[in-house]
């Protein structure tokens, strides 16, 4: 069998505090990769200078490299968008700059990606671990609180229901085939790219994960999204959010993603489309309830409820008393 061709794409942006040791553990990884492309965007600290000097260590273990600078800021989703396309290989491994890869990611995602070639997407859990890489008992999985419920749904292959509830994929995380690329891109506005690669992904394909850390996932005060334990403070405070601007946003994703499906004409995109439209018309029965007066609400509340679409595209009771007590 053909050994496939590994790229992993790096984006870096003023990263040079926490980079070198991501750059290390990429020439540590027990698999290594046939190709390298970084996409700096516009740094102004150090780090082009350490990736100047990584790419001579890489190309000197016979990895192939390119490395760019963009002419402008791209910001984060259109700087791995460039990247991906850039990338030559049919396993494509996204890559941020302030993480650690366990030496055996690379080996462990292939094996699993050769084995079962209808995957279009695989991610992976990550260890939390603070600005000094001292860990935070944490998991990411357990930051954002996935349920067996939902583990099960994506394990057999009905991920696309659990995306149409909530993000669970963390780019940093996950490894993607290069037909996802050309069927995905670009990337919709509103959206971040592993959210939409993972949507895409899921409506048309299968996707899966490895229930093992494979990366420390670094948090600290830059993290562009970073991740971390839920309090119930945190948890209170979130009830009380104005959401209304919120839903309306999600709903203007919905409707992209809706329109995306109908044109891409994939069997199954009529019905995954009439599903995000299912979606679509709760969450703007949601924006209209957030319009009523408080003591106004319950009854069409109440009503959403027994349709089911608060358990389907919410977390249930908690959707129920954000929409109760928010003020938008």
């Amino acid at each position: 069998m053909t050994r496939p061709h590994l790229s992993i794409v790096l984006c870096t942006y003023n990263g040079a505090a926490y980079l070198q040791p991501q750059l290390d553990s990429l020439l540590a990884q027990t698999r290594l990769p046939d190709e390298i492309v970084i996409a700096d965007d516009g740094s102004t600290d150090a780090s082009m200078d350490m990736l100047q000097a990584f790419a001579q260590r890489a190309r000197e273990t016979g990895i192939a490299v390119q490395l760019q600078r963009n002419p402008e800021n791209l910001g984060y989703v259109g700087n791995f968008s460039a990247g991906l396309r850039r990338a030559e290989g049919g396993l494509l491994f996204l890559c941020d700059q302030d993480d650690v890869w366990r030496a055996d990611k690379l080996a462990r995602m292939v094996e699993r990606l050769e084995r079962d070639p209808s995957l279009l997407l695989l991610h992976s859990d990550a260890r939390l671990v603070d600005a000094q890489g001292r860990s935070l008992q944490c998991s990411l999985f357990d930051a954002l609180q996935m349920t067996p419920q939902e583990k099960q749904a994506i394990h057999a292959g009905n991920a696309f229901d659990v995306v149409l509830r909530r993000s669970f994929v963390t780019g940093a995380t996950a490894a993607l085939r290069r037909s996802l690329v050309e069927l995905a891109l670009p990337v919709e506005t509103g959206w971040v790219h592993d959210e939409w690669l993972t949507a895409v992904a899921a409506a048309v394909g299968k996707i899966d994960f490895v229930d093992e850390p494979l990366i420390d996932y670094r948090q600290h005060g830059a993290n562009q999204i970073g991740m971390r334990r839920r309090t119930l403070a945190m948890k209170w405070q979130d009830l009380l959010l104005p959401r209304g601007r919120l839903l309306s946003d999600e709903a203007l994703r919905l409707k992209q993603l809706e329109a995306f499906l109908t044109r891409s004409g994939f069997p199954g995109s009529a019905e995954r489309a009439a599903q995000v439209c299912h979606k679509f018309d709760h969450f703007d029965r949601r924006v209209a309830i957030g319009r009523l007066p408080r003591l106004r609400r319950l009854p069409a509340i109440i009503r959403e409820a027994r349709s089911g679409c608060y358990r389907r595209y919410g977390t249930g009771g908690r959707s129920m008393l954000r929409d109760l007590l928010r003020h938008d």
